[in-house]
Parts: structure tokens; sequence; C-alpha cells
């Protein structure tokens, strides 16, 4: 195993799909020499050259509509969009014929398209630009969205995705571009399921239910609160669309007790949707209400001192967690 970044993981992945199958191509806004927003895709267009690389005009509808063309006919696209704000711009392209084609003509074609895109705030990009809106994207059957946390699960579900036989969007909080993990030395296969989370950090005393970003939130809340005696359960769902029920209803059957852990706005998000789903299959093993940790339900501000207070961070987890355990839970 080495250490490399989260950015660097990404471009592992599509490095090496590119290499093992000629039908994977990349199209985006400024892929080419600049290497996209986050500079991921540097250094693809030389090796790979720009038939396989391709450059689009800032045109959100026309890279995701050419994506699902040449997904259609054969080809694995990986298209990549400046920011998920903008993919309101292509919603009826993923929403209305990516995420419908297989189905309305009865299997007999595919759309193995995946949409790489960076969420999130915290970078001062202001309310049009710190934005998650993956639960718009899973509400509508047909699609696949993830939203990895660490680079080894970036470069995993990354992989999986490409192969693939259904639209993906793969969500990457704009934040964790640099930050380091430990992935496979290259060379060395491996894939992350799509429909799979993981248990981060075991636990007895409450389950922090979470993704992306908030993983790393919930972990560093999680070291603080063991040393007051409390051992918090860090569990990445890592897949928002299928979700991994069973895994949170497992580890909710351990601890009794939840914390829904995320970046969006509280109602009618993702969060909100989880907190759902184990009250209706998990509620006899609960012994307190689900708490829930959000971003403050306004667009986001640009002013830094506004934008912090704006998103959750690792006291509010704690301040959530010592809500609803009591210190009879303490052990």
């Amino acid at each position: 195993m080495r250490t490399i970044t989260y950015r660097e993981a990404l471009r592992e992945a599509m490095r090496e799909e590119m290499l093992r199958d000629e039908r994977v191509i990349v199209i985006g806004e400024d892929i080419d020499g600049y290497g996209g927003t986050y500079a991921v895709t540097k250094g693809l267009a030389e090796e790979f050259g720009r038939e396989r690389v391709r450059d689009t005009p800032l045109a959100e509808e026309v890279i995701v509509g050419t994506a699902v063309g040449a997904a259609m006919a054969g080809m694995r696209p990986v298209a990549e969009l400046m920011t998920m704000n903008f993919a309101l711009l292509a919603s009826d392209q993923i929403v209305n014929t990516a995420a419908k084609v297989r189905y309305m003509f009865g299997g007999q074609t595919h759309v193995p398209l995946v949409i790489r895109m960076p969420a999130g705030g915290g970078a001062q990009r202001g309310a049009q630009h710190s934005q998650t809106l993956e639960s718009w994207f899973a509400h509508v059957p047909g699609l696949k969205v993830v939203m990895p946390a660490t680079p080894y699960d970036a470069k995993g579900m990354l992989k999986a995705a490409i192969r693939d036989a259904d639209p993906v969007l793969l969500i990457e909080h704009e934040l964790l571009y640099g930050i380091k993990g430990e992935v496979p030395d290259e060379g060395v296969e491996y894939t992350v399921p799509l429909d799979r989370g993981e248990i981060k950090r075991e636990g007895r005393d409450v389950s922090l239910i979470t993704f992306s970003r908030g993983v790393h939130l919930s972990l560093q809340a999680a070291e603080e609160l063991a040393k007051e005696g409390i051992e918090a359960e860090v569990v990445d769902m890592r897949s928002i669309r299928p979700v991994d029920l069973d895994l949170a209803l497992d580890s909710v059957k351990k601890t009794n007790r939840a914390v829904v852990v995320e970046e969006g706005w509280k109602y009618f998000g993702t969060g909100q949707g989880f907190a759902a789903l184990i009250y209706e299959y998990g509620f006899d093993d609960l012994d307190a209400p689900i708490g829930h940790v959000t971003g403050v339900d306004v667009p986001a501000p640009y002013a830094k001192n506004l934008e912090k207070a704006a998103f959750p961070v690792r006291n509010d987890i704690i301040d959530a967690v010592k809500r609803i355990v009591p210190q009879r839970a303490v052990r």
C-alpha cells in the first residue's frame, strides 16, 4: 500500500480503465492541458490522445448529451462537469434520457456512462457553487449515485462505475481532493462495490450514519467522544442509490442510537431519507430519537465567517451525540 491523494486516486482509476478498455473515453470542459477544474485529468490527453480525451464547450447539456449518445453507441464515456451545480443544466439528459433509456427500450440498449462532478461548500464558492444535490438525482430510478470519502474508495468506485452497465453519478466533495489515504500499489487490481457501505470505525454507543466529507468530520468527532467514554461507530454509507440499508440497520441494532451527518440542507434531503428508512425498518432497535446534523437551511454565504457558520463541524456532531447518549449509557 502507498499513500496518495484523492485526486491522484481518481486519475489512476481513469488511466487504468483506459489502458484496460479502449472504449473508455473522457470528455469535459478544460480537461486537456488544464486537467479540469481540480486537475484530476491532468496528463491523460498526452498519454491517450485527444480522440479519447476531449475538451468540450462550456455547455453541460452538450457534455452529458454527447456522453449519453456515445454510451448508447458502445463507448464507455466518463463525463466531467466543472461542478455539480451545473448538472442542473444537464438534468434533462441525466433524468429523462440516461436514467430511462434501458427501461424504455426493454433492455435492448444500455447507458454505461459515468458523470463525475465536484460538489459541496467550504471554499467560498458562493451560493450557486456550493451545493450538494445528490438527493435530487438519487430520487430517480435508473441512476446510481455514489459519494466516496477516501482515496481508496474513490479509485475503487470509479473503476467499478466505468465497468457498470448503467449510468453512475460519482460525486466528489471539492475539499477532499487533497486528502491522502492508503491505496494499493499500481497494478494491483481492485474495485469497490457501488451498492455497499463500510464501517469506518467500530463503536458501541451510537451510530454516526454519514457519507462523503461527513465521514471525516464524524471520525474526528468519534475520537473526541472516545476521550469521554462514548464509543461512536462511523458508518460510511458511500452509496446514496442504491442504499446499503442493512449496514445501517445492523449498526443501529448494536448501538441502539443513531445520528445522521450530512452537509446538505435538512428538509427532504439524503439524511432525512436515511432516517426515515431506519425508523421504518429499525424502529424497535432505537432507544432515542435519531439525531440529524446538517448544513443551515440557507443558500451558502460567500463571506468566510458566515460560510463557516452555515456548514456542520465536528462539535455539531459531538453535541448531537450527547443529546441522545445519556451518561448511564457510557460504559
